[in-house]
């Protein structure tokens, strides 16, 4: 009878462990638009709070949703600087970077919200975020009138796939990956190792293979103590893409590091676009 129970509670503890396995498998299935988007709409900040003059733009993507973005000229520039910002951010939380490369690179800006942040209308989805670079794109080239070897695509954290993507489909002066990923299904399946993310999850964001059609030179920048995004990452991003190219290793948690970093990331930016 002993045995019997037993048996009978451990084949109940593994019934209630396969549930619960379940239950959060089926959970993080329907929630995972969640895990790679965090929309913020509410603007905070503009360029005129750090005594920058900005044109707010509104444009269209290919699909008709209306987008919005942040132009932030520099008189007699040699370039732009077309910026993709992370998963859980809006423009207004760019305008840091904004400074570093308005004052500090001599770079206009053309910053813009996918749909579904700040003032950009719509919902973010994987192809739509795609779309979207590329209307950005449009604009620097179409009525701005700038020549896209005087493009530089600059993706941080989630912008990381989404400006690799447009870097092989346009060719720009340059590409900057900063924080990013080899793919949000790799990450996905080392924040949640003991889920079948590969199998259930439909976003891909596969930057490393973009990066394999890119000719254009690129800079991969990541922090050795980034807590969201393992450095072992950039490494693999960097091995994958070709020639030219060039690594920044800098310092500092995934949120603040480009801070944190600032002398050498900045100096690190400047000395890799003088060169190409």
């Amino acid at each position: 009878m002993l045995y019997q129970k037993i048996i009978i509670g451990v084949a109940s503890v593994i019934a209630v462990a396969v549930i619960i396995y379940l239950f959060l498998t089926i959970y993080k299935f329907m929630a995972q638009s969640n895990e790679v988007f965090h929309p913020k709409k509410k603007i905070t900040l503009t360029p005129f709070d750090i005594r920058l003059y900005f044109e707010e733009v509104s444009f269209k993507s290919s699909d008709g949703i209306n987008l919005s973005g942040w132009f932030v000229p520099v008189r007699s520039s040699r370039g732009a600087m077309l910026v993709f910002h992370g998963k859980g951010e809006n423009i207004s939380d760019g305008l840091i970077l904004i400074d570093y490369i308005r004052r500090k690179m001599g770079l206009t800006v053309f910053i813009i919200d996918y749909r579904g942040y700040g003032k950009s209308e719509g919902r973010p989805t994987e192809k739509g975020t795609y779309l979207d670079a590329r209307a950005a794109w449009e604009y620097l080239t179409g009525p701005r009138k700038i020549k896209p070897q005087n493009i530089i695509i600059f993706g941080r954290s989630l912008g990381g796939p989404i400006a690799a993507w447009l870097a092989k489909e346009v060719k720009p002066g340059a590409l900057i990956l900063d924080s990013t990923f080899t793919s949000v299904k790799d990450l996905a399946a080392q924040i949640y190792p003991y889920l079948p993310v590969r199998k259930f999850f439909r976003f891909n964001y596969p930057t490393i293979e973009y990066l394999k059609e890119i000719t254009s030179p690129v800079l991969i920048i990541h922090s050795s103590e980034d807590d969201y995004i393992p450095y072992s990452h950039a490494i693999r991003l960097y091995n994958a893409a070709k020639k030219p190219k060039q690594f920044l290793k800098i310092g500092g948690k995934h949120s603040n590091n480009y801070i944190k970093s600032e002398k050498i990331y900045i100096e690190g930016i400047k000395y890799f676009i003088s060169g190409y």
